[in-house]
């Protein structure tokens, strides 16, 4: 639902004859007052409050540019390390989190493949003759399609998937302010399966908790705590923590069609003006909390350094999903322009500190 603009009378008269002077009163005009239902504005500074001391900055550069004036969030990260390499909006960014819209189909999909519900090609009858298969439902993000999974999985196993990839816990790893989001212990009284599983209700993702998500599938399935160094000290001896190994690696290539397919043909393809680069995402739009929400999960290869960008935009109308994957567009084009390597450098530089390599660390 669009704004309101409520407008008081401004073309009422009122004039009368002065007895000392016969001249007559000029109308006066009052100023119109906007109303809007959305609490979160559109466009804002996003960068406020946030601690870049550890942060790559020609990285952030790159973020801040490309989100401009929107109010959001973006969080580039090394899906080779779990190391965020900038994190703009930290207060969004590690809040209690909005509903993840149609970024949830994601882990949804690895979940009916996984349980053998459908493979790529299998084609899901969604309404009269109409069918599609996971490539296309993920490309143009078909929220029937996705009802049909949740309802055939139920409640447990979509559960079970959906912790599994780090939803209602922290993402990052002693990150101060992090929130862990949230997931619901039965499924949503409004629409039941079919609304958690295609546009997220109920549920409460962190940009980190997406971030976490694409990293995974981007580096083939290990779930890194993400940390955020906060000064160079910490980028010295930053060692990769693993959170746990998931084993999607046979479902990966089964789902990067559709992410693929998302960004050359589908809900964001935007990005095809900005990049060339081979990228993979998925968007997501919905209103929470009286805000529109724009989101946009993605990883790539920028000059042969992986790298994965989320984007959460919230506040009016323009806030939408595409424009979230515009934004990302506007990151990985900003990076190939600068022939970003950096994300191998911190790789290769944490790996000759501790040649014992990426460490597993327990707890939340």
């Amino acid at each position: 639902m669009t704004g309101k603009v409520v407008s008081q009378n401004t073309s009422k008269k009122f004039a009368g004859t002065v007895a000392a002077s016969s001249k007559t009163f000029k109308p006066v005009a009052r100023k119109k007052r906007v109303w809007s239902e959305w609490d979160e504005p559109t466009y804002a500074d996003s960068t406020i409050g946030d601690n870049v001391d550890g942060e790559n900055l020609e990285v952030r550069r790159a973020a801040v540019e490309a989100l401009g004036k929107f109010n959001g969030s973006v969080v580039v990260s090394d899906p080779e390390t779990g190391r965020i390499l900038a994190m703009v909006n930290q207060k969004l960014a590690l809040g209690n989190g909005y509903q993840p819209c149609s970024t949830i189909k994601v882990p949804v999909a690895f979940a009916a493949l996984s349980e053998g519900i459908v493979d790529r090609t299998t084609k899901v009858r969604i309404y009269g003759r109409t069918k599609m298969d996971l490539t296309y439902a993920l490309a143009h993000s078909n929220n029937q399609y996705f009802a049909k999974m949740g309802e055939t999985l139920g409640y447990e196993k979509v559960s079970h998937y959906a912790h599994m990839f780090g939803l209602g816990e922290k993402a990052g790893l002693d990150i101060p302010g992090e929130q862990p989001g949230f997931f619901p212990s039965e499924p949503p009284k409004n629409g039941g399966m079919g609304m958690l599983t295609s546009f997220g209700e109920e549920i409460s993702l962190t940009p980190l908790q997406l971030s976490a998500i694409m990293v995974s599938i981007a580096n083939g399935g290990t779930l890194y705590y993400l940390q955020h160094p906060r000064s160079q000290e910490e980028v010295a001896n930053f060692v990769p923590r693993i959170k746990r190994r998931l084993k999607i690696e046979n479902q990966i290539p089964e789902v990067q069609p559709g992410m693929r397919g998302a960004v050359q043909y589908g809900t964001a393809r935007r990005i095809q003006a900005l990049t060339e680069d081979p990228i993979m995402g998925k968007t997501g739009t919905c209103s929470d909390r009286r805000t529109h929400l724009g989101w946009f999960g993605s990883f790539g290869e920028i000059n042969g350094s992986k790298v994965v960008v989320s984007v959460l935009l919230t506040g009016g109308k323009p806030c939408i999903g595409p424009a979230a994957a515009g934004v990302a567009g506007g990151v990985y084009k900003r990076l190939s322009d600068q022939h970003y390597i950096a994300a191998k450098q911190v790789a290769a530089a944490a790996m000759v500190s501790h040649p014992t390599g990426p460490q597993v660390a327990g707890g939340n």
